[in-house]
């Protein structure tokens, strides 16, 4: 049941369930969930993330492909590796960046459930918009 708080004859306030009631996203945790889209805001990120599922890339090789400097592409990299989304592993003197293809489907997981969610919301409504008919 939707939280209603009711203020006078007809006047009630409904709020959002998706803001009080967050179980819409299943399995998939709350703060993972925003650290994981947070990192994937960034037009750059998305694009390290595109790249490195074709194969490891060097961070100095990465560098190369953007025009800013190198430690602003370590840092991009830095998110990434928080958000689960690539690792870092040394090898000799390079950084070799690889995706993670959990953290992809994670993504696709939360988007799917938020997907559902919207749907099941649409379908309620056309249900309450739909005419009765007369007998």
């Amino acid at each position: 049941m939707l939280p209603t708080t009711r203020r006078g004859p007809g006047e009630g306030v409904t709020y959002n369930r998706m803001v009080v009631d967050r179980t819409w996203l299943g399995d998939v945790e709350d703060e993972g969930v925003d650290v994981l889209f947070h990192a994937l805001a960034d037009a750059t990120r998305r694009d390290i993330v595109r790249r490195c599922v074709q194969g490891e890339l060097s961070v100095s090789r990465l560098a190369q492909a953007y025009p800013m400097s190198f430690a602003a592409v370590q840092k991009h990299v830095t998110v990434l590796v928080r958000a689960g989304l690539v690792t870092k592993q040394r090898r000799g003197r390079e950084q070799l960046v690889r995706t993670e293809p959990d953290a992809v489907r994670r993504a696709r997981l939360a988007l799917d459930q938020l997907e559902t969610a919207w749907r099941e919301r649409v379908d309620r409504m056309s249900g309450l918009l739909t005419p009765v008919p007369s007998r």
